[in-house]
C-alpha cells in the first residue's frame, strides 16, 4: 500500500463499487482509499515461492488459499486489504454476493515492504486481530533478510510472536498444517538479500 497516494474520503460502499470497477488495486482505511504500490523483484518472487509452498501443502485438506486478488475485510467500516496470501479452513464467508471480499481467513501472510511495514506490524494488525475471530496466525515476512516473523493467537486471545531466521529455518503453522522452509521461501530472490544468515 502506497500511502503517500491518496484519494478522496469515500463510504465503504463508494469504495467496493470502485474498486470493482477499477483495473488498479487500492486498500480503504477508515474513508481513506490508498494505492498499492508495484511490487519490488524480492517481493513478486516471494509471493510466488509463498502460493508454492502453502499451496503444495494445502492440496487434499479443509483449507484453500486465495490470492493477492482476493480483499479481506476486517472491518465494514474501517478497513479492506489485499493481503499477499490468505488461507481460509473453513467453508469461505463474504462481505456479499460478488464473492470479492473474504471475511473469515485462518492465516494471513504480509510480505513486508520498506514503506508499509510500521502499518503493517501495527495499525493492520491491530484491525485484523481484533476484528477477524478466525484469525489464528498472522505472518509477516522479510525481504531485506531471510526472517520471517509469526503472530500466533493463543488460546486465551493473546497473540504470541516467533521469529526465524536464516535459510536454514522453518516455520511452522498448525493451524494450516503447513511448514514453510526459509530456503524455498527466498529461493531465487537476489544473492545479496538471501545471503545472510
Amino acid at each position: 500500500m502506497a500511502l503517500p497516494k491518496e484519494l478522496p474520503t469515500l463510504t465503504p460502499r463508494e469504495y467496493l463499487t470502485i474498486e470493482r470497477a477499477n483495473d488498479e488495486r487500492h486498500e480503504y482505511l477508515d474513508g481513506v482509499v490508498y494505492l498499492m504500490a508495484g511490487e519490488s523483484l524480492a517481493h513478486s518472487t516471494i509471493c510466488f515461492n509463498l502460493a508454492v509452498a502453502v499451496g503444495l501443502q494445502l492440496r487434499g485438506t479443509p483449507c484453500r488459499g486465495f490470492s493477492p486478488n482476493m480483499k479481506v475485510c476486517a472491518d465494514p467500516d474501517g478497513l479492506f486489504a489485499y493481503p499477499d496470501l490468505a488461507v481460509v479452513c473453513d467453508e469461505p464467508r463474504f462481505l456479499d454476493g460478488h464473492r470479492d471480499v473474504l471475511l473469515n481467513p485462518t492465516v494471513i501472510f504480509e510480505v513486508l515492504s520498506p514503506s508499509t511495514a510500521a502499518y503493517d506490524r501495527g495499525e493492520k494488525f491491530q484491525r485484523y486481530s481484533a476484528q477477524i475471530e478466525t484469525l489464528q496466525d498472522y505472518v509477516l515476512i522479510a525481504q531485506d533478510r531471510p526472517h520471517i516473523e509469526r503472530r500466533s493467537r493463543q488460546p486465551d486471545g493473546e497473540w504470541k510472536i516467533i521469529e526465524v531466521s536464516g535459510l536454514t529455518a522453518q516455520l511452522s503453522l498448525a493451524a494450516i498444517d503447513c511448514r514453510l522452509p526459509l530456503s524455498e521461501i527466498y529461493d531465487r530472490v537476489e544473492k545479496t538479500v538471501t545471503s545472510a544468515e
